[in-house]
């Protein structure tokens, strides 16, 4: 190693004896710099000899039977719609529903008694709400009292028509007494008349003749007129029953309406099914139209799907349906087509569409078509509201 060198002032070099050096300047020399780390031995890299060769049969085979399955795939669906597919006419807007019905009060009263919970299965009769029927058992009390004083009145006015028909006998029976006395009188009148023209009696013995007559003649006259008097009093009884009869007619009509108001305190169901939308509790005040709760026959449901009016051409009722359900992934339930709705949906909405006026742009429309679950237990487990595929089978129509 050669010796340290120092620059000097017209920059020339000067070799300079290090144990000369002050010992600042030794401290200032400078160290021999450290030899670079190693490097680790890059590892060779393989040849392309060295590469193994690609499988290329096997992804051959792959690929082959990749393409096989796409094929097969492809020919089933054809055969699929082929044979089946080109004869279903399918939609899923579709729900199931069913004829639901909504159980009210029809009076005013207070709830006493709630017989069911919500979700329950009832069957038709069974007791579903009791409402309080003291005021309505009291009206039905008041009615049989005015019925049976009613009947006393019928009672007693057929009496006095038996009574005016027996006056009218015995007028009857006095009009002919009257008449044979009056037949008597105006003979004997005759009589005394013959004998005082011969003078074989006296003046006194023909006035008093003629009085006799008189005096007969005025008894079947008041005979004849009390007949006229007990047949307007029979007339007038007559009247009077017919009126009493009648009034009591009205009293049963109320009577009846008040047993009917006192059955109508307990609401029963009407059909089998189960209770939904339970909204009353014991103390409610229930009136005429107010929703206490819902009764759903769900064993009796049905499926309403909307079919686009391009589809609706080959449905006609009694073609076999097949329904998914979207509930029931795995399984299928038959239905039957009951009937098309006479219209669209559009038609029989709130606000039926106007195309009169304005811009006119053509929308498909759909008419509704009911169709029926044919498997009376599958009822059981479809709920209305639920979403469903209808597909209709067309080779099923009748007559084909």
């Amino acid at each position: 190693m050669s010796a340290p060198a120092e620059i000097s002032r017209k920059g020339q070099f000067k070799v300079v004896d290090p144990a000369v050096l002050p010992p600042e300047a030794r401290e200032r020399e400078p160290q021999p710099a450290a030899p670079p780390p190693e490097m680790p031995a890059r590892a060779p890299t393989p040849s392309a000899a060295d590469t193994p060769a690609p499988k290329r049969g096997r992804k051959r085979l792959l690929f082959g039977a990749a393409a096989m399955l796409a094929l097969a795939a492809g020919a089933w669906q054809g055969y699929d719609y082929w044979t089946t597919g080109r004869f279903m006419v399918t939609t899923d807007d579709a729900y199931v529903g069913a004829e639901s019905a909504a159980i009210s009060a029809r009076l005013n009263a207070y709830v006493a008694e709630v017989a069911v919970a919500a979700n329950q299965r009832v069957k038709s009769g069974d007791v579903l709400v009791r409402l309080d029927a003291a005021d309505y058992r009291s009206a039905l009390d008041q009615a049989r009292a005015r019925l049976e004083t009613q009947r006393a009145s019928v009672a007693r006015i057929a009496t006095q028509a038996e009574a005016a028909e027996a006056s009218i006998l015995q007028a009857r029976a006095q009009a002919e007494g009257a008449e044979a006395e009056l037949t008597r009188a105006q003979s004997a009148l005759e009589r005394t008349q013959q004998l005082a023209q011969s003078s074989y009696t006296s003046r006194a013995a023909l006035e008093t003749a003629q009085a006799d007559r008189d005096r007969a003649r005025a008894q079947r006259a008041a005979a004849e007129a009390a007949i006229a008097s007990a047949r307007a009093a029979r007339s007038l009884a007559e009247a009077q029953r017919v009126e009493a009869e009648r009034a009591a007619a009205e009293i049963e009509v109320s009577i009846a309406k008040a047993e009917r108001d006192v059955v109508s305190t307990t609401l029963s169901a009407p059909f089998d099914g189960v209770v939904a939308a339970r909204a009353v509790q014991v103390g409610d005040y229930a009136a005429p139209g107010k929703r206490l709760m819902s009764l759903v026959p769900i064993d009796r449901v049905h499926v309403d799907a909307n079919f686009k009016e391009t589809q609706v051409a080959r449905i006609v009722p009694g073609e076999t349906v097949r329904i998914h359900v979207d509930a029931y992934p795995g399984r299928d339930f038959e239905g039957e087509v009951i009937g098309l709705a006479p219209g669209t949906g559009s038609t029989f909405s709130l606000l039926p569409a106007d195309n009169a006026t304005g811009n006119f742009t053509k929308i498909v429309q759909r008419v509704p078509v009911r169709i029926a679950v044919r498997q009376p237990g599958d009822g059981a487990l479809l709920r209305p509201g639920m979403s469903v595929t209808a597909s209709i089978d067309v080779r099923t129509a009748p007559g084909r």
